[in-house]
């Protein structure tokens, strides 16, 4: 046998061996999560493997997924149960608006997807996007608005305030874009003749925006349905909020449709 053919013959045994140790490394669950993002890398091509596995963050992942081994994904009958909602119903949001100029790479979202699809609850995920590429100014416009009205929500809440956002761009009833929907005269409290003030950007409460951002434009978590446009805080008692159908309680905000 030829040199290069008894290399290739090993190499199965190798790999082999590989993923037995991180089985016994990591434990099943976490070992599995991981070698999933590797597979789903070769799906493509060895390259795209490679980067995928230079880009994840393994030991985050596995942290993330020894955090709370009880943990639900969002969007589950048990976490609708929990959440304190109103509404036990949760549907698949519309896509953003087609105006806006925001997006991220099919790599992104194929992996996302993946991670939800696995059992990875929001937080976690939240915390898997919390950095990377910076956001481009519709993107910038979410995170700061999730930042201003909710950093003291819960996830599921500022995804939800991110959500209500998307949804008014889509509507064809508020400007196209989502920073045309944040800087709209008199929507936002915390935006000022037009302009918004600049979050702190060292603070985990802006890296947290960043990731609900993210997910939010990658529509692969389920939140509010593609008709809810308005919200406040359940600290307030606003007259239109009487001529609406209220549709979901998350945390402090009640939205409507």
């Amino acid at each position: 046998m030829s040199d290069s053919a008894k290399r290739r013959a090993g190499r199965p045994v190798r790999q082999g061996k590989g993923i037995q140790k991180l089985v016994k490394l990591l434990g099943g669950r976490a070992a599995s999560a991981v070698i999933g993002l590797f597979m789903l890398g070769l799906g493509s091509s060895e390259a795209g493997a490679q980067s995928l596995a230079t880009n994840l963050n393994v030991p985050a992942a596995v942290r993330a997924l020894d955090v709370d081994r009880g943990a639900k994904a969002f969007g589950t009958a048990a976490v609708a149960t929990q959440a304190s909602l109103t509404s036990a119903v949760i549907s698949t949001a519309t896509r953003p608006a087609q105006t806006v100029s925001a997006s991220l790479p099919a790599s992104i979202n194929a992996e996302a997807a993946w991670l939800y699809k696995a059992g990875w609850p929001l937080y976690a995920l939240v915390d898997r996007y919390s950095t990377g590429a910076p956001l481009n100014q519709e993107a910038n416009c979410i995170a700061t608005a999730v930042y201003f009205e909710a950093r003291g929500e819960t996830l599921e809440g500022q995804l939800a305030v991110a959500r209500v956002i998307m949804n008014r761009a889509a509507s064809g009833q508020y400007p196209a874009s989502w920073c045309g929907v944040v800087t709209q005269p008199a929507q936002f409290s915390f935006v000022h003749r037009g302009v918004m003030p600049t979050p702190n950007q060292a603070s985990d409460a802006w890296r947290k925006a960043q990731g609900v951002a993210r997910l939010a434009m990658s529509n692969v978590i389920p939140s509010l349905s593609s008709d809810v446009l308005w919200y406040h805080a359940d600290y307030v008692d606003p007259s239109w909020g009487h001529r609406l159908s209220m549709a979901q309680k998350i945390g402090q905000h009640i939205f409507y449709r």
